[in-house]
């Protein structure tokens, strides 16, 4: 089980161990494509290709980081069960991974999780906990929790074997586009722009990582120009994947790998979610499209005529919400989900 001194061990991770992680998890995800946007580069005066993991299994990237960690568990471990905690996506990835070494799952879950992604868990047969009204409250419930019932955390971001999985999104898009220049990655607890930034730079030294995080969750942001962890406040957000504290384990490794940290507005998230659909047919979930809300806003310096990967982390919103979204930008008013953001700002 978890204790209070292995959940502060700092985490290291080698180009090696991503080579590694793609071995264990090659048969059990998919290699995404990587699709040039004709719109948006026009518009930037970029050359811009999307990295689409919202057509990965569970719909997010998560399970490449879930499935290397749990193909490392013990037979102890894997007869005790594992927990973890969850915004959504992540509790998905591990509902699915449990599933595929016949591990027992338990996810907790914010109260105000998407009807999509609690669905999903649901039916990938984890049991489910409701705790709290983010990801910070329902993790600290599912530590209690291992620590009462014995299951094996697992860690959403501050885990050495899930950090390399997500790292092998970068062994793809610089396998399929070696002339990449710059890669926007949606930044939540910062396991996956870790992940993608420690092979990246390591093949391709002058390759620039961007993180994108909204006003309403930018701990990466200010964090990372103070040099330190630092409080900050969080407000309700269309980009709740995102949500929630940043890994203290890691700070350093992102401090040193990362080029910046960006902020996109919740207006702008919401259009680029409308406009993915409408531009390219995706469902785009709100942590999925900060990255395009940045590019289209002008929010990334330095980026005409370079060669720009925009990560699409995840596809998993609920319907209704897309559907009040796009009638909301084509009748020009807000959304009753934008206009509660405002009210609580």
């Amino acid at each position: 089980m978890s204790t209070y001194n292995e959940r502060m061990k700092r985490v290291e991770i080698s180009v090696h161990d991503i080579f590694r992680a793609r071995h264990h998890i090659e048969h059990f995800v998919d290699r995404t494509p990587l699709a040039p946007s004709v719109p948006l580069s026009n518009l930037i005066g970029a050359q811009v290709r999307f990295k689409f993991e919202n057509y990965q299994r569970t719909g997010s990237f998560k399970p490449r980081g879930a499935i290397n960690k749990m193909r490392m568990l013990s037979e102890e471990e894997r007869k005790r069960g594992v927990i973890a905690a969850s915004a959504g996506n992540h509790g998905l990835a591990v509902a699915y991974a449990a599933g595929l070494i016949g591990a027992s799952a338990q996810v907790v879950v914010p109260e105000n999780t998407p009807k999509t992604k609690v669905a999903g868990i649901q039916r990938l047969g984890a049991e489910l906990v409701f705790h709290g009204t983010n990801y910070d409250e329902a993790e600290e419930c599912a530590y209690r929790l291992a620590a009462e019932n014995g299951r094996t955390f697992i860690h959403a971001y501050e885990d050495q074997h899930a950090i390399a999985g997500h790292g092998t999104i970068g062994l793809e898009i610089l396998l399929d586009w070696p002339e990449a220049d710059v890669i926007v990655v949606p930044a939540g607890g910062g396991g996956l722009i870790l992940g993608i930034a420690i092979l990246a730079k390591s093949v391709h030294p002058d390759i620039r990582i961007i993180g994108v995080q909204s006003h309403a969750s930018p701990p990466w942001y200010y964090s990372f120009r103070a040099g330190r962890i630092v409080d900050v406040t969080y407000r309700e957000s269309l980009a709740e994947g995102l949500h929630g504290g940043i890994g203290q384990k890691i700070f350093p490794l992102v401090l040193r790998y990362v080029d910046d940290f960006i902020l996109v507005e919740e207006e702008e998230i919401a259009d680029a979610m409308c406009w993915m659909a409408r531009q390219h047919h995706q469902k785009v979930e709100g942590s999925g499209a900060v990255g395009v809300a940045a590019l289209r806003n002008g929010r990334i310096p330095d980026i005409a005529g370079k060669n720009v990967v925009c990560l699409i982390s995840g596809g998993n919103v609920d319907d209704e919400r897309l559907a009040e979204l796009l009638e909301a930008q084509e009748e020009r008013k807000p959304s009753r989900y934008e206009k509660g953001l405002r009210s609580s700002c």
